[in-house]
């Protein structure tokens, strides 16, 4: 693609007088008509040393609004080494722009192909992440400024001989003046391979400033009334299939989600006995006495951990979060109650709040429900449409995947009880004074839509049990045994994780 771009186009200076002041002002009114549209636009500007990114994006906002768009410029991760304590991901779903805003990249995450070259991440990461911003209603415009090498050697030298200019001319970029082709080479291979409909490149022919301002102008004038038209449709796309069925024989048995509600626990996944207190006393402070100490080696090798806990209301999750939690160091842990999205949240993907509180390396997760209520909650209250709540299943397995492969240990515990059970827990919520804050008007009304979350709940565990993220259903009728089971199935999974590692 690179080689066969043609560098010599040119824009005289009344062509170009002529055509850049309307492109201009329909900038400014799309922004306008974005933002009331609650439309949400991702630039990104990608391209040689030298080509001009700085310039070409000063033209580009220069007709908008400020308080409308922020430009972020994305630093490699050796230059700012905190990065590394979060998957390669992370910092750029934490930079997605509100809806209603544009967000504007010099430098993105092609960077980590570009130049990090981080082992962690691949292709499929970046188009994932890009096709869930698009299904989302996200216009994403991505730039590649493309210069020769002699230009981009002449623009060295000037920039190096420039006293206010030179610091910006280091030995990497000589060094990539240097390596041309074979950056040339790496380049072309990512571009075609991050090519796609949701989010396509425009090769900038970037040695004449002013051609290049107008097709940039043009091309984000034309796709942001594009994304305006298509508002309607958001979400009509085909499912997407959902990858990632795999389960762990070992943990499961082959119809584990026909296990989640009311059906008897299978054998292998809990006795569905019930404890003695003497025994409960006795096993729990030796759990989380070693609980705590494998805390410490996780923290030492910087390894993080991801514990979710769904289940029906009342099946106990707070209890299995007081146990767990009991002992540890408080400083190397958090616990994240997933509630109904705010404004905020709301503004973004419906991941991006749980992107944004993934725990940093060493520390543990601890998620009070978590990203499964898209396919819980909002599938079963209408918050979100099918299309959206049917392609969660995949989205969601590729997030755990990349956090997988960053190394998170993850464990994800479904507490079950069944319908009599929930009926007895509400009653004496209800009855007791101590307790009856934690029953509401919306715990029956749920109650009432029981056959509707069984279903939605047995579909999210055949669709999300992987074999780098299985689910482990327990029996929680009885609440000792089910904080015993959460506490020894922990400890497994740290045991097997820092054996592996260390």
């Amino acid at each position: 693609m690179l080689e066969m771009t043609d560098l010599s186009r040119r824009l005289d200076r009344d062509e170009y007088k002529r055509i850049a002041p309307p492109l201009r002002e329909r900038m400014g009114d799309l922004q306008r008509r974005a933002r009331r549209a609650n439309m949400p636009v991702i630039i990104v500007f990608e391209g040689w040393e030298a080509s001009g990114k700085g310039t070409l994006i000063n033209e580009l906002i220069s007709p908008l609004d400020p308080r409308g768009f922020r430009v972020h410029y994305v630093h490699s991760r050796k230059e700012e080494p905190q990065t590394e304590l979060w998957p390669s991901m992370r910092r750029f779903w934490e930079m997605t722009p509100a809806r209603g805003t544009i967000g504007v990249f010099s430098r993105s995450w092609y960077r980590l192909l570009f130049d990090d070259a981080d082992p962690a991440l691949t292709c499929g990461d970046i188009t994932s992440f890009e096709r869930q911003l698009s299904y989302d209603g996200y216009v994403i415009i991505k730039f590649f400024l493309h210069i020769s090498r002699k230009e981009q050697k002449k623009r060295l030298k000037k920039m190096d001989m420039d006293e206010s200019s030179t610091w910006r001319v280091s030995e990497r970029e000589w060094r990539e003046n240097d390596n041309y082709n074979e950056h040339a080479r790496r380049l072309d291979e990512a571009i075609q391979r991050t090519d796609s409909a949701n989010a396509p490149w425009t090769l900038i022919e970037a040695h004449d400033k002013r051609y290049a301002v107008v097709k940039i102008l043009t091309t984000v004038v034309k796709s942001m009334e594009a994304g305006l038209e298509k508002l309607g449709h958001v979400g009509s796309e085909p499912e997407i299939k959902s990858q990632g069925l795999a389960r762990s024989g070992a943990e499961y048995a082959d119809d584990v989600a026909q296990t989640a509600f009311d059906q008897p626990a299978p054998s292998g996944l809990d006795s569905g006995r019930g404890m003695e207190r003497g025994e409960y006393d006795k096993e729990m402070p030796k759990l989380q006495n070693k609980l705590r100490e494998l805390q410490y080696e996780l923290y030492k090798i910087r390894m993080p951990m991801v514990i979710v806990f769904e289940g029906q209301d009342a099946s106990g999750k707070g209890g299995c979060i007081k146990r767990l939690t009991q002992r540890l160091d408080p400083r190397g842990y958090q616990v994240a109650p997933t509630a109904a999205p705010n404004d905020w949240e709301r503004a973004h993907h419906y991941l991006w709040r749980f992107w944004t509180t993934f725990p940093k390396a060493g520390h543990i997760g601890i998620y009070d429900r978590s990203w499964y209520g898209r396919v819980l909650v909002e599938r079963v209250e209408g918050f979100c449409s099918e299309p959206e709540w049917r392609r969660a299943y995949a989205e969601i397995n590729e997030m755990e995947d990349q956090w997988s492969r960053y190394g998170t240990i993850i464990v994800k515990f479904w507490l079950r009880i069944d319908a009599d059970e929930q009926l007895a827990r509400f009653t004496e919520r209800q009855r007791n004074p101590d307790k009856n804050w934690k029953i509401t008007d919306e715990d029956w009304r749920n109650r009432e839509k029981w056959p509707m979350y069984k279903t939605a709940a047995e579909e999210m565990l055949l669709r999300t049990s992987t074999l780098h993220a299985p689910w482990t259903i327990v029996n929680a009728k009885d609440k000792l045994f089910a904080r015993i089971e959460v506490l020894r199935k922990v400890i497994w999974a740290l045991e097997s994780a820092l054996d592996v590692k260390m």
